[in-house]
């Protein structure tokens, strides 16, 4: 059983206090903590659709491809930032601070040299992969590989601030990340405006950034400075966010290396690598989500709804985001407790947290539904592109309550040590469940495209179903305590 007084308050508000108020108290600043970072991808999106159109379909279209390219490092980095997560908020609730420094200091080295590692295979084959592997040509080709070698060249920057973050995230501090986001947002679109538009021309909502281009003798880099704007503004966030940790974890008094040793690595292999893989799974999913509207929805002539599609994908991915933050508040809550023995508390931080996932995605949906067609205007005029994507929206925008509730349940167990759980109920439900359902809709039964809406709005509601009645299992949070 946990001990009744510490000497760290966020622990204490976990372990003993109100439920409900340090679930929403915690999970709030979290949640919005990724919508900036929902944020910070749409800004780079928005700046370079300004730029003439000869060159701003090229460099959306590059912007694609290398996104598509981290992702796969953001996998990996991913996998071990919630393995730390799940490792330090157990520890802590064992009230084990050495054991928390030794494997949140040991982390942050372990993805550094991951990064270092990642990014240096995209600088030297830049080329290969965006043309040879991924098919780029032309100025596309030019563009994917001029921004590819600084977008994930630098990729360090981005494992080391989400680590940094996770890491603040399981010792119970939700409002840094909020502020490292909040401040690389605004960094971000600064350095954005002065990168891509050089000294001019540029939209007049930017027309500020120009003269102090100008007088800085900047150039107009386009698409290679809105990665060069990404990479400084997180390496600049993330520098005083990781002295504080450091001090915090009071690296130096309990001697905790940079790298992990070889105990604490195969701890955390052991975790990274069913989420790693969950994760691809998911991506996977939405993957085939695409693959079928542009196979059986688009032709070489009018791809309206694969474009209606991408931008509705736009939208969910705040969904998701959010459904992240609260889910990561999950894991945390869960483990600290789980370390602390308390079991039954651990399950009841799960389904409280679930519970305010649910009315944030229910207001997300209704925004979604009724303001919507502003947002989709902002990106497109093609008022068959805004028909097709309302029309998205409105059969799938309910079902996020569902969607949502699924991800905090799942953060949850993972929090709980059940990574492979987890993986084992994501993997049924895509190979057993979505891809036959949705194939057969398509392929067989040639469904209109309301058809396989109606397949995402089924396999979000079976989702929920089932990681509930796994969450209900008490031997689901008893077992895994790691």
């Amino acid at each position: 059983m946990a001990d009744q007084t510490t000497s760290d308050p966020a622990r204490d508000r976990m372990l003993h206090g109100p439920l409900a108020w340090t679930v929403l108290r915690f999970g709030a600043p979290l949640a919005a903590a990724m919508v900036l970072q929902v944020v910070f991808n749409l800004v780079d999106q928005y700046i370079i659709a300004r730029l003439p159109p000869v060159l701003s379909d090229a460099s959306l279209d590059a912007l694609g491809i290398c996104d598509m390219v981290a992702a796969l490092g953001t996998i990996l980095s991913y996998g071990v930032s919630s393995a730390t997560a799940t490792l330090v908020s157990q520890a802590r609730g064992r009230g084990n601070q050495r054991e928390v420094a030794e494997i949140a200091w040991g982390s942050v080295g372990l993805v550094t040299l991951m990064g270092l590692v990642f990014g240096a295979v995209a600088i030297l084959g830049a080329d290969v992969i965006v043309h040879s592997l991924l098919g780029a040509k032309g100025l596309v080709r030019e563009l994917a590989g001029a921004y590819l070698r600084v977008i994930v060249g630098g990729i360090v920057t981005v494992f080391v601030m989400f680590q940094v973050t996770a890491v603040q995230r399981s010792m119970g501090h939700s409002k840094l990340p909020l502020a490292v986001f909040a401040s690389g947002n605004v960094l971000n679109l600064f350095l954005a405006v002065l990168l891509v538009y050089g000294p001019g021309p540029a939209p007049a909502i930017f027309s500020w950034g120009p003269p102090i281009a100008a007088a800085l003798g900047l150039p107009r880099w386009g698409v290679v400075g809105a990665a060069w704007a990404t990479v400084i503004a997180r390496a600049a966030v993330m520098i005083v966010p990781l002295l504080l940790l450091r001090r915090e974890l009071e690296v130096a008094s309990h001697e905790a290396p940079f790298l992990p040793s070889r105990a604490v690595l195969g701890r955390l292999v052991a975790l990274a690598w069913p989420t790693s893989t969950q994760f691809t799974v998911r991506i996977g999913a939405v993957l085939l989500v695409i693959a079928l509207v542009h196979h059986f929805f688009t032709t070489p002539g009018n791809s309206d709804a694969g474009t209606a599609y991408a931008l509705c994908l736009r939208m969910e991915t705040m969904a998701l985001f959010v459904s992240m933050g609260w889910g990561g508040a999950a894991q945390t809550l869960v483990g600290t407790n789980i370390g602390a023995g308390l079991y039954d508390r651990a399950q009841r931080a799960a389904w409280i947290t679930g519970a305010y996932n649910v009315l944030t995605m229910l207001g997300l949906a209704a925004l979604f539904i009724g303001a919507g067609e502003h947002f989709l205007r902002f990106f497109t005029t093609q008022e068959a592109i805004v028909q097709r994507a309302k029309d998205y929206l409105l059969f799938v925008g309910p079902s996020y309550m569902a969607f949502g509730f699924a991800i905090v349940l799942g953060n949850a167990l993972v929090g709980a040590g059940a990574t492979r759980l987890a993986l084992r109920i994501d993997l049924v439900l895509v190979l057993a469940v979505q891809a036959p359902l949705m194939l057969a809709v398509t392929a067989l039964f040639h469904a209109p495209p309301s058809g396989l809406w109606t397949a995402v709005v089924a396999v979000n509601l079976v989702s929920a179903l089932v990681y509930t009645f796994v969450a209900r299992k008490k031997s689901s949070w008893r077992s895994f305590n790691v």
